[in-house]
């Protein structure tokens, strides 16, 4: 039986005291089995051709075929890295019924074309912009310092994500507004609302902040179940963007790596309702279930008036009642049956 030990430093100090901070660090990182220098140097190779290809080909691709080619992209992109994609539909209609029909031959997605959807997921690294793309294209609400990554760098501008400044706690509400009129424009936007990234064996609590753009325009959210499995299908810490990490380690940790699989599932939509905190607390069950984190309950909280925004108040318990501030202080902004529907080779 394997021993699994979990560092988890006390966080890290931060820009303000309601920046969301992980406790997962390197000791929460595992290694699996890896491939030889030459197939690194292969994947990179795959990598470098897809980012380059990839912006004329979107061009000159008619708008109604464009949405194929940049999930094949996505999938091919997944693929180099060394990943499988494996989707797993667990939605359920008001009959009782699968999502998608036993024997159906069309892919599991997120929702329609054309149609607004909210997808809220657990972040672990950088590699759930792509194992979600691959399912269905959508955009992202991302950090903003990730256009200057080196290659994703690139792919985020394409993707039109909407960068957030965690530093910046006024600039969340026009993040909201953001996310919001894409939403009522029909676009897919995927949040990460635990704010930062966790190791996938340990996350924190999904902040109700940018769930109100999702009220605000009565969007139905997609929750998402994400998580990185090895060749054994045991689950696996590689693509975890914690602690010191920087891009480049990351890649060369994610790009070694032998037989993963990205596990996407997902979950029963949950109508928006009037209330984000509720709706925040309905995805975070959707999504976790009965699981619990390896770090605990560290981000049990609740959250301050801010305009149309709250923000979290580490000062009080979780069970306190939501404390309102006057609108002229300062306001600081910022939280079935399961059935394989088909698996891609990587």
């Amino acid at each position: 039986m394997r021993t699994v030990v979990f560092d988890a430093p006390p966080a890290q100090a931060t820009a303000h005291a309601w920046m969301p901070s992980s406790p997962c660090g390197p000791g929460c990182i595992e290694s699996i089995d890896q491939v030889g220098t030459g197939r690194v140097v292969g994947r990179l190779l795959g990598v470098a051709g897809l980012l380059i290809s990839f912006p004329v080909l979107n061009l000159v691709t008619p708008q109604g075929k464009r949405e194929r080619l940049q999930r094949g992209y996505a999938r091919t992109l997944l693929s180099c890295l060394g990943m499988e994609l494996r989707i797993v539909d667990r939605r359920i209609d008001q009959n009782g019924r699968g999502a998608v029909d036993e024997g159906s031959t069309a892919p599991a997605v997120y929702a329609p074309s054309g149609t607004g959807a909210m997808v809220v997921v657990g972040h672990i690294g950088w590699t759930d912009i792509v194992a979600l793309a691959a399912v269905q294209p959508l955009g992202f609400v991302a950090r903003a310092d990730m256009v200057d990554w080196p290659v994703l760098g690139k792919l985020a501008t394409l993707m039109r994500v909407i960068p957030i400044e965690r530093e910046k706690l006024r600039a969340l509400p026009g993040v909201v507004a953001q996310v919001g009129a894409r939403l009522t424009a029909g676009e897919r936007i995927a949040v990460f609302p635990e704010g930062t990234t966790w190791c996938g064996r340990a996350y924190g609590s999904m902040r109700p902040a940018l769930f109100q753009a999702a009220v605000d325009t009565a969007t139905p959210v997609q929750p998402v179940r994400l998580r990185y499995l090895d060749r054994h299908g045991v689950q696996c810490t590689v693509p975890g963007f914690v602690g010191e990490d920087t891009f480049a380690s990351s890649a060369r940790r994610v790009l070694r790596s032998r037989g993963m699989v990205a596990e996407v599932v997902l979950e029963s939509v949950q109508a928006p309702g009037t209330d984000r905190r509720d709706l925040a607390r309905r995805c975070e069950a959707a999504i976790r279930g009965a699981e619990l984190s390896r770090h605990g309950a560290l981000d049990a909280t609740v959250w301050i008036e801010a305009g149309k925004t709250r923000v979290q108040d580490p000062s009080v318990g979780a069970d306190a009642p939501e404390v309102r501030r006057p609108p002229r202080r300062l306001r600081p902004v910022l939280r079935g049956r399961g059935r394989r529907v088909e698996t891609v080779g990587g």
